[in-house]
């Protein structure tokens, strides 16, 4: 099957076969992002030793999977290892009997798995690859997992024995629509653009979500089948995401719970005060490892850049569990489906809307024509409690100029009316008279099908559309 995208990783990859040194790369990204078919596929399966974590299992069914490895892959007949000093011993012991010449890839799979309480694991793997593996030009050792917090705490800012150990660092982002385009084209999945941007407004980027899908069905059948369905194959999706990314997935639930009733974002007292959970280094812990696993983002308020942090939810499957799923799971079949003909539909897909364009702005940021200059994004929340304003994608430019944009999601070309300009002049009055900025402004108005050619067009500087966000950033 081939491999969609993933340019940069993979060239990073034959970077590192070729390499004349040992190297160490961690690999981590959000669960069903693509992580170990992108390593699989692009290794062909070719690895001198693997092994990947058991979900769940304790230290001895660890060892036994880690055992069972070696078997297969040095044909060798040994006991179960007491410990991981004794499984990584063995390990080095088949590894010096290869006297291939070539680059040779061990690739360990879902390590925050193997390192059970109490196993000694990280001591053992830091003994290995410093008294072993560090010493021979031979060895790429390829360690991955969905829980990113584990990889960043206990390999990539290790301050023990791994310490700067690590040699090269990948994150595995969900597609972007370029590379859905491609993926649903390669599985023959028929959909319209559209289709394709209310398919990531649900899923996200995510190629098992994506995979998922039947090419005898439409989008809407898909939906309901993989969601809503009884024994629906996603489910129960939500649970293991959050639980297979976290041990203690309690507080990190409730913290993307507080998130989904406030889609402008929310501080971080508003977020201790809202979830119950107390604004210290633990809130710190816990946001940091969302973070990181690719579920909240961090905006930062046009007037307080230092210190303005608001936290949003940004994965997509996370959003859609609690505006739907979890209230609705299970009691209509066809709920999706009937769901279209409400304009709390309508509604919904102006909002995700604007979560896709958030997901997006580098393409956004090529359309204008400032791919080349430095820029940063931000969110703007007025202080006035009567006539402010709210705005949600801020493009601040050193060239001078501020493109304060707007998001409408529409089948056909919108209508700029003139209510839609008036609005539009107030956030932006709102804007200028509580940040005294003196760069220019910039209307910029991103639609699904682009604006109906009226005299109120006039009003807005820039127009990006739906296709704008399908091409790749060159």
């Amino acid at each position: 099957m081939e491999i969609i995208g993933r340019e940069r990783e993979r060239q990073i990859l034959r970077r590192l076969e070729d390499s004349k040194k040992p190297e160490f790369v961690a690999v981590y990204g959000r669960r069903r992002v693509g992580k170990t078919f992108l390593i699989s596929q692009h290794f062909g399966n070719k690895f001198a030793f693997s092994v990947t974590g058991v979900s769940g299992g304790k230290m001895k069914d660890q060892l036994r999977a880690f055992h069972a490895a070696i078997m297969k892959h040095y044909r060798a007949d040994i006991p179960v290892p007491a410990d991981w000093f004794q499984a990584f011993a063995i390990l080095e012991e088949r590894i010096e009997r290869d006297v291939t010449s070539h680059k040779k890839v061990m690739f360990i799979d879902e390590m925050p798995w193997l390192d059970t309480p109490r196993s000694g694991f990280i001591s053992a793997l830091e003994h290995f690859w410093n008294a072993f593996a560090s010493r021979r030009n031979d060895i790429l050792l390829v360690v991955c997992g969905s829980a990113a917090s584990w990889i960043i705490n206990k390999l990539i800012d290790n301050y023990g024995g791994l310490h700067n150990r690590v040699t090269e660092t990948i994150v595995v982002e969900p597609y972007l629509l370029s590379d859905c385009e491609k993926f649903y084209r390669d599985r023959g999945i028929a959909m319209n653009r559209q289709q394709i941007a209310e398919a990531y407004m649900i899923l996200g980027g995510i190629p098992y979500y994506m995979d998922a899908m039947e090419k005898m069905f439409g989008l809407h059948q898909n939906i309901d089948l993989l969601l809503f369905e009884k024994n629906a194959k996603l489910g129960n999706e939500f649970e293991r995401l959050y639980h297979s990314l976290f041990r203690n997935a309690g507080n990190h639930i409730r913290i993307a719970e507080a998130l989904s009733k406030n889609d402008s974002g929310m501080t971080r007292r508003e977020l201790s005060e809202r979830s119950g959970i107390s604004d210290g280094g633990g809130l710190t812990k816990i946001l940091d490892e969302m973070e990181a696993c690719g579920l909240l983002g961090r905006s930062f308020d046009y007037k307080k850049k230092r210190n303005g942090d608001y936290y949003k939810l940004i994965d997509f499957f996370t959003i859609f569990h609690f505006k739907f799923l979890k209230s609705r799971k299970g009691n209509d079949p066809h709920f999706w489906t009937n769901f279209l003909s409400y304009p709390a539909h309508r509604a919904w897909c102006g909002y995700a809307f604007e979560r896709l364009c958030m997901a997006h702005v580098g393409q956004i940021k090529q359309r204008l024509g400032i791919s080349g200059v430095i820029s940063e994004t931000y969110t703007f929340r007025s202080s006035k409690q009567k006539g402010g304003a709210q705005i949600d994608l801020i493009i601040d430019r050193r060239d001078g100029v501020i493109n304060l944009c707007e998001c409408k999601y529409t089948g056909q070309p919108y209508e700029f009316t003139d209510k839609d300009a008036a609005d539009l002049e107030r956030k932006k009055s709102v804007f200028l008279s509580e940040t005294g900025t003196k760069k220019a402004i910039h209307l910029t108005m991103i639609t699904a099908s682009g604006l109906v050619q009226n005299a109120n067009r006039n009003e807005v500087q820039a127009e990006i559309t739906l296709d704008d966000l399908y091409k790749p950033i060159v």
